[in-house]
């Protein structure tokens, strides 16, 4: 199917003058210009917008992060430091791993 030609126009404008009677037809020219330049116009401010945000992402991977590094976390005491009047001086408590379908009792 190839792209509609100059014989096919005539026939779509008679069949159209035909529907619509010739009073109404240049009311819907007028009107179908006005949609597809609103289309237009819509679809060239959604392009530049995605074209903003696009600029905008490149921009911020490219600059490096301001921010430090992240504190490393603290490592976990198994002693209390000696001396310490609020602590008990005790060996850390360590469990047995218990074997699948056995239960402690």
């Amino acid at each position: 199917m190839g792209p509609i030609g100059f014989p096919e126009l005539i026939v779509i404008f008679v069949v159209a003058l035909i529907v619509f009677g010739p009073r109404k037809l240049p009311d819907l020219g007028r009107s179908l210009g006005r949609s597809i330049a609103e289309f237009k116009r819509a679809s060239n401010e959604l392009r530049s917008t995605l074209d903003d945000e696009i600029r905008m992402e490149e921009r911020r991977a490219a600059t490096p992060a301001t921010t430090s590094a992240p504190a490393p976390a603290p490592t976990p005491m198994l002693h209390p430091p000696a001396g310490d009047p609020n602590t008990i001086d005790h060996p850390p408590v360590v469990s047995e791993p218990v074997a699948r379908g056995q239960h402690g009792s």
